[in-house]
């Protein structure tokens, strides 16, 4: 029975052993067969990236063994370097020499991955860090060195990038005097002289500053003409609160502008809301990690531990360094498992009693298979692919964001193939250093909405030194004197222009002129000399008549032109006597001949209604009507006409058609005279090559860059001659080459004009313009002041200001620039006579409206009460016209025609009667009319045949007395 109860407990106590402790056992001695591997951490545990890194990696490892089952094991072994370099290269040489680690994590800081990247070499052991950045830690160096994370070299181009976007020519960068903050400053300059900016002044900040010693090196930059900062500090050390300080110094107001590297632009969202108030407008750039489900998982159990081990921090957000801290401890982990158990142990150097710590390290036998691994392991991290080219990891994009209030705003991307945009795209072909326009808007330090210009006149109020050349033959361009009072006193054209420019300026420029003059107070020099020293600054500027060339362009930079540009060709001129067959036509333009056609018609037509009905010349057969009225007109251009006017409306309109036609004549025989009188200049030399095929003398400016042009097309030495002055150069083309003359000048344009003004109609500009940039202002390579004039250059020659410095400097010498007339500008046009035909039109309408009134007045009984009530108004019309075409006999030239006594058969209103009037061509007989019509109890009579009262009755009276009984006999009663 007993034997019985004792087989239950067995068999129970061996299921429980198979059911409970079986998987612990199996754990146990899968444990017993899993390799371990020692690996050394070297962090700063008391900075937020120590806490950071420390947390990140080991996550990391806890993630990684819980989705694979390796059969090796990473154990770490962390060390606190205490933010020192000898700490940091001290845990490091304990790890290598007493642990025999693998390899090592860390150190956290730059400097301290130096001494430690120089001990892996030593033993073999590869050191990856996660945070030193510097490129001054090279993989060349330190072969066992390995950067599992961008070094900060991957940024200048995008730091570059946004400094060219807005135009900003010049940067000053703020670093830490640390081997983080050095290391890329040179980098930095290289990027920005490479877009042409320039670095004036580089602020280097010792690490332990004082805030004095911040707020002292702030207050002098302030002092400078700078405003475009790059700031690069570690966020653990000046980097948390200097802009605090910048804030403090004023420094954080419109026309600022601030740039942070990634040191504390990936450390914002961890900053103090205080420090972050303090930097409203910043600008910073920061490598960009793709979002994804697993890197917000990662986050979220990140923030829980975080705070959990670290319950006084306030804020807890992860930046790239613990996403690089997270991939690098995979990366490793990932490497060891594909290199397998490591069993070998470092192999010892032979001891001696002089050894020490550094000469007894050991060498690691699997360290160079254990480094291929890790440089030869891809994957898909936290912080994107996971893949070490050149021993670090590359940089792929950057974002750009925006400190706005208390938070921040992305503004956009860089990439190294599509340079900036407002969003990411990684296979653009763009240049990669676009416009401020692939930037989505920016708030800018002291609210402005502005972008700002970079930099600012000297706050010490220092005047801009101008250098001018104190000889200048042609005063009209420069002309630069000493006053009474020993200031000097520069006038002329380049002058003027310069003043406007000024004035166009969005800011106040002061500024003094001094003379480059040498001991004896004469020039010391030509303007090549004098450009010169403003590379050496001497002077801030130079303004003269300085021609913008290659050569001078190396060492100066100058504004855009703002004079015509171009060397030509200035040669005398000789007349051309050939004349044009059809030039009589020339004098008047088209328009006016046609409207003076049309005046003359017209005039002589209302001249012809006035004095029809009163004055025989102007009676007659159509035909003879019509010539008369043109042969009155056209004559009067002569006054040639033969007939008499006899009506005051009529005189008074010929008045004022004579006095136009005096005036039109008058301007026509000026007009054709100087036509046929002026010379026709043509050019004596058209053509370079004929001065140099016929090796003629040409003359060139003194001391001018024309002359090596001159050599350059293949003129002799021999045959250029240099010339000073205006004068000088009317001698030497006066006289020509047969009188030890010359037979063209080449020079610049703006000289050539002004020749040309001087000496009006003796000499042309021909040939073609030879390309030059013209005239403009020098400043220093990479000034700011160049664009700003620039600028205002443009500004100046789009107006009217340019024209009206020229008229003032040049005088009216316009129309001495073209001396050969054109027929266009000779011809007289009726712009210049419209009022003398207004008058004469308003003249000849006024005569004519008074004349119509008068006619209609005296007949208008036959419009309205005609003989016949049912004639139609046609018919009515038709019997007023032929009332106009009969005399007029009341008016007093017909009055006294008349013999004493006599009386013509009239009208009680003084018009011949209807029965005299011309039927079909014919006048009906004489017959008579009731006694009212009769004037004085007489009977005029009239033949149709003539118009006169009739005078001789010898021959015609006996043909007509049957025809009218008693009317003979009564005619010859009164003979």
């Amino acid at each position: 029975m007993e034997l019985q109860m004792k087989i239950p407990v067995q068999i129970s106590f061996l299921f429980f052993f198979c059911i409970f402790l079986g998987p612990l056992w199996e754990l146990g001695m899968a444990q017993n067969s899993t390799a371990v591997i020692d690996v050394g951490v070297i962090l700063d545990l008391d900075t937020w990236v120590g806490k950071m890194g420390q947390t990140c990696i080991s996550m990391a490892l806890s993630d990684l063994y819980q989705a694979h089952n390796y059969t090796t094991r990473l154990v770490l072994h962390t060390r606190d370097s205490k933010e020192d370099v000898v700490g940091a290269a001290s845990e490091a040489l304990d790890l290598l020499k007493n642990l025999q680690v693998k390899a090592i994590i860390g150190p956290e800081s730059s400097a301290q991955a130096k001494f430690v990247a120089d001990l892996g070499s030593k033993s073999q052991v590869p050191i990856l860090s996660f945070s030193a950045t510097s490129p001054s830690l090279s993989s060349s160096r330190n072969p066992y060195f390995i950067r599992t994370a961008n070094d900060d070299l991957s940024q200048v181009k995008a730091i570059a990038a946004i400094v060219r976007a807005f135009g900003w020519r010049e940067v000053v960068p703020i670093y830490e005097d640390t081997d983080y903050g050095r290391g890329i400053i040179p980098f930095l300059t290289d990027a920005l002289q490479e877009i042409d900016a320039k670095v004036p002044y580089r602020s280097m900040i010792p690490s332990s500053a004082t805030d004095a010693q911040i707020l002292k090196e702030l207050y002098k930059l302030k002092t400078m003409t700078t405003r475009v900062f790059v700031v690069h500090m570690g966020f653990s050390g000046l980097g948390s609160h200097f802009f605090s300080k910048v804030k403090y110094a004023r420094m954080m107001s419109e026309g600022y502008v601030w740039i942070t590297t990634n040191g504390i632009t990936d450390f914002l969202d961890s900053m103090a809301s205080s420090v972050i108030d303090s930097m409203h407008g910043v600008i910073g750039v920061k490598p960009y990690v793709p979002k994804s489900e697993k890197l917000n998982n990662f986050t979220r159990r990140w923030r829980r531990k975080i705070l959990l081990e670290n319950p006084r921090i306030e804020k807890a957000e992860l930046s790239i360094i613990g996403l690089w801290a997270y991939d690098t401890v995979q990366a490793l982990a990932m490497a060891v498992e594909q290199v397998g158990a490591m069993k070998s142990h470092f192999r010892r150097p032979e001891a001696n009693q002089n050894s020490n710590d550094l000469s007894s390290l050991g060498v690691s036998e699997t360290g160079p298979e254990l480094l291929h691994a890790i440089l030869n392991t891809t994957f898909e991290g936290l912080s994107g692919k996971f893949h070490l080219i050149g021993r670090q990891l590359p940089s792929s994009a950057f974002q750009i964001i925006n400190v706005v209030g208390k938070g921040r705003s992305e503004i956009g991307f860089w990439t190294p193939v599509s340079g900036l945009s407002k969003v990411l795209n990684e296979t653009s072909n763009k240049m990669y250093s676009g416009p401020m326009q692939d930037l989505l808007h920016v708030n800018w330090p002291g609210q402005s909405k502005t972008s700002p210009r970079g930099w600012v006149i000297a706050p010490n109020g220092k005047k801009l030194r101008i250098g001018v050349p104190v000889e200048n033959e042609f005063s009209e361009i420069l002309n630069v004197v000493n006053n009474s009072n020993g200031n000097v006193n520069a006038t002329g054209f380049c002058i003027d222009v310069f003043d406007h420019v000024r004035k166009r300026l969005p800011y106040d420029l002061p500024y003094e002129f001094v003379r480059y003059e040498n001991a004896s107070r004469g020039s010391a020099g030509n303007y090549n000399d004098l450009v010169y020293q403003v590379f050496l600054q001497k002077y801030d500027a130079v303004v003269a008549d300085t021609t913008i060339i290659a050569n001078r362009s190396k060492h100066v930079d100058f504004t855009l032109p703002y004079t015509e540009s171009g060397v030509s060709m200035l040669v005398p001129i000789k007349d051309d006597k050939s004349k044009n067959a059809w030039i009589f036509l020339k004098p008047l333009s088209r328009n006016l001949w046609l409207t003076s056609t049309a005046a003359f018609v017209v005039t002589g037509f209302v001249v012809w209604v006035l004095e029809h009905r009163i004055n025989d010349d102007f009676r007659g057969p159509p035909a003879h009507q019509i010539g008369v009225m043109f042969w009155f007109s056209f004559s009067t251009l002569v006054f040639a006409h033969k007939e008499k006017v006899v009506s005051n409306l009529s005189r008074f309109v010929m008045i004022i058609w004579v006095f136009v036609v005096l005036i039109l004549t008058s301007s026509y025989t000026a007009s054709l005279t100087s036509m046929l009188t002026v010379r026709q200049l043509q050019p004596t030399v058209t053509d370079v090559k004929d001065l140099i095929r016929n090796g003629k003398t040409v003359g060139y400016k003194k001391d001018s860059f024309v002359l090596g042009l001159l050599k350059s097309w293949g003129f002799d030495d021999s045959k250029l001659r240099p010339l000073v002055t205006p004068e000088e150069y009317n001698e030497a083309l006066s006289k020509g080459i047969r009188n030890d003359g010359v037979a063209a000048i080449f020079d610049e344009i703006p000289y050539i004009k002004l020749l040309l003004g001087k000496y009006c109609g003796r000499y042309m500009m021909v040939g073609p313009t030879y390309k030059t940039d013209g005239f403009g202002f020098v400043f220093p390579k990479g000034s700011p002041w160049v664009r700003d004039f620039s600028q205002a250059i443009l500004e100046v020659r789009e107006g009217d200001e340019m024209v009206k410095i020229e008229q003032k400097w040049f005088g009216q010498q316009a129309n001495c620039l073209d001396p050969s007339p054109t027929d266009a500008s000779n011809s007289l046009t009726l712009d210049s006579f419209w009022g003398l035909f207004l008058i004469t039109g308003t003249a000849s309408f006024l005569a004519f409206f008074i004349c119509a009134l008068h006619f209609l007045h005296k007949h208008w009984h036959v419009l309205t009460t005609p003989d016949d009530p049912e004639t139609s108004f046609g018919c009515r019309l038709v019997q007023l016209l032929k009332h106009f075409d009969n005399k007029d006999l009341s008016y007093h030239t017909y009055k006294k025609a008349q013999p004493p006594g006599e009386g013509r058969a009239i009208g009680p209103r003084g018009f011949e009667e209807p029965s005299t009037l011309h039927t079909n061509g014919s006048e009906s007989p004489l017959s008579m009319s009731n006694g009212s019509d009769f004037v004085g109890g007489e009977v005029g009579i009239f033949f149709p045949e003539i118009e006169t009262p009739y005078q001789n009755t010898s021959a015609d009276v006996p043909n007509n007395r049957n025809a009218i009984p008693g009317t003979v006999e009564m005619i010859e009663n009164r003979i």
